[in-house]
């Protein structure tokens, strides 16, 4: 007799809600995981916990009209499918939109997921209709950040395991999918030796014994590649964006690391769309690390001055929080790996979140009177641990004068790249634009755009002001460099989630969800992500591999 139903391996986002869902259906299930218990939830657990939905009640009380149609032109202008092994995430990309304008919110709410009522305009675009970006906002930041979103499927899968129909084993790290004649049958791996080490932090990888365990179906959710920075490189598509930096800051933990992809591939799985990546341009290195080279991600408004490691001011679109991937490619294409941000007091009071559970405490809290007391009631500061970082990250400068600012933005770079007067020339010329209520400089026509949307002026979009003006200093600059993330290519697979071999058919018994599948298909995301979509992919593709009727 087998020793489950089914084997999932990896406990992150997509992990428990395959393995709840077939908990649901009576299957018995052993999930794996190689770190310990208190890595449970995965990457999940670190983020902001923001989802892409459509036409919501969030949406329509903040005078957002959204539609399924609208979200399509957006997502299919976004993906830019162009390849014959796209069919299967261009029909997992449909899935979801349909999935999120329908079943999503309704489904989540009633497991008892509630969102911050202002929802978020991230990844604005590259500037055309028919091209990539989000129309209106989309991004949904669950109540809670990212543990607010695990903690509901964590309990429902412990529910299951005190019922005695799922196991959770840690420490299981899976060497090979154990196949016979074509079909997946098993798991065998290596026990790794208990790890006290926190949340997020590097476990020991000592070997204790070696272990087989049997199944007819194996569902493997093990995430992408971000913390193995060899597999980025090497997957890195130069012809597009140009070459892999050589400094990169890990917005993931060291456990991301590709692994099972490799160990997938082995047993008959097909990876397509390898060299597809999403790396954020806005990364800083954590003052307080918790896993090797983290890096922080600056989710930002609008506002802040965008210039090249030279003092060059980027092109529109190239703008804070608009075109991701063609901003990465505009500044790897300028022969240096780094940029900066020129900001004031008053665009980092109200623009600059973090990304991450920990860097919004409020948020991940739950509570109502942290958020006003560190967003609303902190008079020119912003939220402490963007204060924090403005004080002890080595990313940062922060002057009263713009000599100043260029001195310390020069020592930091090691180098004398930045020019204080030709810097001078560019800010003072967009400070006397700011005078009317329009402007021909670009990135000022798209603050005022901003500010048309209630939740931008509320909360994200400060009013335009001069850079230059002491009274809406200090100066910042921010070092800004390249943040490994997501993996947006993957396992093939079909919407049952059977991973499907280079011939085109199923492989029997294997199955792949969430990251490492590309979070549905082999890449529905296609060549650009509009945001939210990742933990919303982790959870559409483990719904899908535990309602399949294909695992056993």
């Amino acid at each position: 007799m087998p020793d489950a139903d089914a084997i999932i391996v990896g406990g992150g986002l997509a992990g428990l809600v395959a393995a709840a869902e077939l908990g649901d259906r009576g299957k018995r299930v052993i999930l794996l995981d190689q770190e310990s218990e208190a890595n449970l939830g995965g990457q999940a657990f670190w983020s902001l916990g923001g989802l892409f939905m459509i036409d919501t009640p969030e949406q329509r009380r903040m005078g957002i009209r959204d539609s399924h149609g609208l979200a399509q032109l957006d997502w299919m202008g976004s993906a830019q499918f162009d390849r014959p092994e796209d069919a299967w995430p261009r029909q997992w990309a449909e899935a979801y939109l349909d999935f999120a304008a329908t079943e999503m919110r309704p489904w989540l709410h009633a497991m008892g997921l509630r969102w911050f009522p202002v929802v978020g305009w991230a990844e604005r675009g590259g500037g055309f209709a028919t091209g990539h970006g989000n129309s209106v906002p989309r991004f949904h930041i669950t109540w809670g950040t990212g543990p607010g979103v695990v903690e509901h499927f964590e309990r429902l899968v412990r529910e299951h395991v005190a019922a005695g129909r799922i196991e959770l084993r840690f420490r299981h790290q899976v060497d090979h999918i154990v196949m016979q004649n074509g079909a997946a049958t098993g798991v065998a791996g290596t026990l790794l030796a208990p790890d006290s080490a926190a949340r997020g932090q590097r476990t020991n990888r000592d070997a204790v014994a070696a272990f087989e365990l049997s199944a007819p179906s194996v569902i493997v959710t093990s995430g992408g590649i971000g913390g193995n920075f060899d597999l980025v490189r090497k997957a890195w598509p130069a012809d597009r964006l140009g070459p892999p930096p050589k400094r990169m800051v890990a917005g993931v933990p060291a456990h991301v690391d590709g692994r099972m992809i490799a160990i997938s591939e082995a047993a008959g799985g097909h990876v397509i769309n390898r060299d597809r990546m999403w790396h954020y341009t806005e990364g800083v290195a954590n003052w307080d690390p918790i896993w090797p080279n983290h890096g922080i991600r600056i989710l930002p408004g609008p506002s802040s001055m965008w210039f090249d490691a030279e003092g060059n001011r980027l092109p529109a679109p190239f703008l804070p929080g608009f075109d991701t991937l063609g901003t990465l490619k505009a500044i790897l294409a300028t022969g240096h790996e780094h940029s900066w941000f020129v900001l004031t007091q008053k665009i980092i009071k109200k623009e600059f979140a973090l990304s991450g559970s920990e860097q919004n405490p409020d948020f991940t809290s739950k509570k109502w009177s942290e958020v006003i007391r560190s967003r609303i009631l902190s008079g020119k500061r912003a939220t402490g641990p963007v204060e924090a970082f403005k004080a002890k990250g080595e990313d940062f400068v922060v002057a009263d004068t713009l000599a100043e600012l260029v001195a310390g933005m020069n020592r930091i770079a090691g180098n004398t790249l930045i020019d204080a007067a030709r810097l001078h020339a560019q800010i003072a010329a967009r400070d006397a634009q700011v005078d009317n209520p329009f402007a021909k400089d670009a990135q000022l026509m798209a603050i005022h755009a901003a500010r048309n949307y209630r939740g931008d002026r509320l909360i994200r979009t400060a009013k335009p002001h001069r850079f230059l003006d002491p009274e809406n200093g200090p100066l910042i600059a921010v070092r800004l460099n390249v943040l490994t993330r997501k993996t947006l290519g993957g396992l093939q697979t079909d919407l049952d989630s059977r991973m499907i071999g280079a011939d085109g058919q199923a492989v029997p018994g294997l199955f792949a969800a969430g990251e490492v599948a590309g979070f549905g298909g082999g890449g529905y995301h296609g060549y650009n992500a509009l945001e939210g979509t990742f933990l919303g992919g982790c959870i559409f593709s483990g719904r899908n591999a535990g309602r399949s009727d294909f695992v056993a």
